[in-house]
């Protein structure tokens, strides 16, 4: 924890200063605001916190409830040797690298000689692309981040649907509720601890838009819609070697995750939640 969460923040000082690689950063001389400046009133980047955004609340919009209605799910299934068979199925794409899912997904969707591409010319239709147009690129990401990921998501839900005692379920047959009214007065009541942190969680990490995904799937076709504080600062800060300003950006989306965790906490708890702290 101290040595990669708070040793590394003696770096946030690139913010303020301009940075010399030969000078290091004790002797580069300090410049105050001069990159925060320089980055609000940069046009791109509105447009690549915008994407950032735009991404990030597709994907909590779309992708939060389903790791909840895949534990639901599974929790209603009785046969043991099954309902294990399909956890490991839905666990196993966690374990797959972006890189290598990257790959599978340029097989399946490019224009030329793509699978499914193979598949909509077959109907006498033209290729879609996938991977180069602004109007598709980023409802790949959303789904293509959703089947990598809900599977795992079910951990923390089949834990929290594990906790529920057994009894309640009992008592609430013998007083004539059927299985919906299980589900809604026992099981969801008995997540929404789980639901409301998780929640919280996500909320905080709402900047990060998912760098290893956008970074081996994107291209400059679709910088428009899928250029990211990530992958900007991946540019401007390693390939053109302006460490204080891509410092600078990293700073400024650390403080707004830091902003929206307390609101996200504050709001759980006036809302009869549970926060994180």
């Amino acid at each position: 924890m101290l040595l990669f969460n708070y040793a590394p923040m003696y770096g946030i000082v690139l913010a303020f200063k301009d940075f010399n690689i030969l000078k290091g950063i004790m002797n580069s001389p300090w410049v105050g605001t001069k990159h925060f400046d320089k980055l609000f009133s940069d046009p791109y980047f509105l447009t690549v916190t915008w994407n950032t955004l735009k991404i990030s609340l597709l994907r909590l919009l779309f992708g939060f409830p389903v790791p909840i209605v895949l534990a639901l799910l599974l929790n209603e299934v009785r046969l043991k040797l099954f309902k294990r068979t399909i956890q490991t199925v839905i666990y196993l794409p966690h374990f797959i690298s972006w890189v290598i899912i990257a790959g599978i997904l340029k097989v399946l969707l490019t224009t030329d000689n793509g699978f499914v591409n193979q598949v909509v010319g077959s109907f006498g239709y033209e290729p879609i692309p996938f991977l180069t147009s602004n109007a598709y690129f980023v409802p790949m990401l959303v789904i293509s981040d959703i089947l990598k990921e809900a599977g795992w998501g079910t951990i923390i839900y089949l834990a929290a649907l594990a906790g529920i005692d057994p009894e309640q379920y009992e008592a609430a047959m013998i007083d004539g509720a059927n299985r919906y009214h299980r589900l809604r007065y026992i099981t969801l009541p008995g997540i929404t601890v789980a639901i409301s942190i998780m929640l919280i969680l996500s909320l905080s990490g709402i900047l990060n838009a998912g760098f290893d995904q956008i970074f081996n799937l994107y291209n400059p076709l679709v910088y428009a819609s899928a250029d990211i504080i990530d992958t900007y600062v991946y540019r401007i800060g390693l390939l053109e070697g302006k460490y204080s300003l891509a410092t600078a950006l990293g700073l400024f989306k650390s403080v707004i995750a830091l902003i929206l965790i307390v609101i996200a906490n504050k709001v759980a708890k006036m809302l009869g939640g549970t926060g994180i702290w």
